[in-house]
């Protein structure tokens, strides 16, 4: 499936359920412009925070007393954020205009952390050149997770996957070790969360620990973990910590040319998305399809 083909397919399934998005970054011009598109298109029913007072409604107003001093309803990023905690909203997509730190804070503050996860994070959605979509986690949030929080990445990562690509996971947790070539403390952390990730959904194809060309590539998967289920198909791949994760989704996009889409938020209560303050209009109207697939699960 070409890149194309792939949002077109979005796109499609999108119009065929229209979902809620509230466009947090009240009065940029192109929020405007990707509101219009998403709703001329038929892909979303976009919700702007441009007039406060016009989007604050009594369930909005009671949730946020009883958040307390966690709300802010001056703040269209805490009221977008409360619309969608309160149901009235689908989805949220914000950061065109704050920082990434606010909008994970709106998110932990307001929403929480989903039932069954153990971490807010991250993954990107990639679609290669010749079409394969992937997806890396966590590549935004958490700089050195813990064995509990990878595995819950992993879990999160996987539904991202799937309810994107319309095609079963199959989750590789990374390492510099497959399957006991090398023994350290930081190896022994991703065979925990392995193992954690697979007790918490044992009908999830994934497998750990894991070199990426392990993971990638048939002919040596063969070699370095025959029998495995996922390794030399993997189309997810769990990192150990924040900088590889970065440094890794950087050179699939630059040196790949890769399509990257995200990062995506996971683990949250409720479908919360961050935009690149760099971002444009094509840029929101594709992250708010997605969170519209998300929302449909």
């Amino acid at each position: 499936m070409s890149t194309s083909a792939l949002q077109d397919s979005w796109f499609e399934r999108a119009k065929a359920e229209p979902k809620r998005i509230v466009l947090a970054d009240a009065g940029d011009e192109r929020v405007t412009q990707a509101a219009e598109r998403l709703t001329v298109d038929g892909l979303a029913i976009p919700i702007l925070v441009d007039d406060l007072d016009s989007v604050i409604t009594s369930a909005v107003e009671k949730a946020a007393g009883e958040l307390g001093e966690k709300a802010d309803l001056t703040d269209p990023l805490h009221v977008a954020t409360l619309l969608v905690r309160t149901g009235e909203a689908d989805g949220c997509v914000a950061g065109a205009t704050r920082p990434t730190a606010d909008v994970l804070r709106a998110g932990i503050r307001l929403l929480g952390v989903a039932p069954g996860a153990s971490a807010i994070s991250s993954c990107f959605f990639f679609v290669l050149p010749d079409g394969r979509p992937l997806v890396y986690g966590d590549c935004g949030v958490l700089p050195d997770p813990d064995a509990d929080q990878l595995a819950s990445v992993a879990i999160s990562s996987a539904g991202t996957f799937a309810a994107l690509a319309g095609e079963d996971p199959r989750v590789a947790m990374l390492s510099f070790s497959t399957k006991g070539s090398a023994e350290h403390p930081r190896v022994d952390k991703v065979r925990e969360a392995t193992a954690k990730a697979q007790a918490l959904a044992p009908d999830l194809a994934l497998d750990g620990e894991l070199q990426f060309d392990a993971a990638w590539v048939p002919a040596i998967a063969e070699k370095k973990a025959p029998g495995s289920a996922v390794a030399g198909q993997a189309n997810v791949f769990i990192f150990p910590d924040l900088d590889s994760g970065n440094i890794a989704y950087k050179i699939t996009e630059r040196l790949g040319g890769a399509m990257a889409f995200g990062p995506l938020l996971q683990g949250v209560d409720g479908v919360l998305h961050d935009l690149s303050r760099g971002c444009s209009a094509d840029d929101i109207v594709n992250v708010a399809v997605i969170a519209s697939l998300q929302a449909a699960v």
